[in-house]
């Protein structure tokens, strides 16, 4: 990996990761964080390893003692219009720019291996990293902040379609709410563009959502 900045002069790192890539409903959501030099890191893991009791708990602690922190959601039918890939690219993005007009960023570290360069105004030195939710404290917190406010955007949306049961699956294709799709349809939240693969003796064959 390339060596962006030097640690003899501390610059100001922001991480950026997002949530919600793979479920068939509901927004996709990112985040982006600078910690402070005295952040408690012992608390912070990749969001996908900690416990929900975890999880809401390194929450409050990021969303109160972060230096700077930001929230972005890109709907079901703006993922349906630019693909989930550029969706979630954008929210980082945004996140991102939020973050950099409170306070000045040197480096921006991307979780996983594409930029979201192109949907940003800013020019700031980005590196990606793979698998950086359990490398870098910064994109801990962000994949942090994406879940948790993922998550409860998806309850949210529970009590308003319940036959799907977002607030036990968050939009990912379980078997309770793949057959609630086949057997109700779809709500104005499910992305359109995504598809189930229904298998069966004979093979599997793809529907479209």
């Amino acid at each position: 990996m390339e060596e962006l900045f030097s640690f003899d002069t501390p610059r100001v790192i922001c991480g950026t990761d997002e949530a919600g890539r793979g479920p068939l409903a509901g927004p996709v959501t990112a985040a982006a964080v600078v910690l402070p030099p005295d952040f408690p890191v012992s608390i912070l893991a990749d969001s996908k390893k900690l416990s929900q009791k975890q999880l809401l708990e390194a929450e409050a602690v990021i969303r109160e003692k972060a230096l700077c922190w930001s929230i972005r959601f890109i709907s079901n039918e703006e993922i349906d219009e630019i693909n989930i890939l550029n969706a979630a690219l954008k929210a980082m993005a945004l996140a991102f720019e939020d973050v950099n007009a409170k306070i000045h960023v040197d480096l921006l570290m991307v979780d996983g291996n594409r930029s979201p360069r192109k949907f940003m105004t800013s020019t700031p030195q980005i590196e990606t990293v793979v698998k950086g939710d359990d490398k870098i404290h910064e994109i801990m917190a962000a994949s942090i902040l994406a879940k948790t406010a993922r998550d409860r955007f998806m309850e949210d949306l529970d009590r308003e379609y319940p036959v799907y049961g977002f607030c036990r699956n968050k939009g990912y294709p379980s078997k309770e709410h793949q057959e609630a799709i086949m057997k109700y349809g779809l709500s104005p939240c499910h992305r359109k563009s995504f598809h189930l693969k229904k298998t069966s003796t004979a093979g599997q064959e793809t529907l479209p959502l």
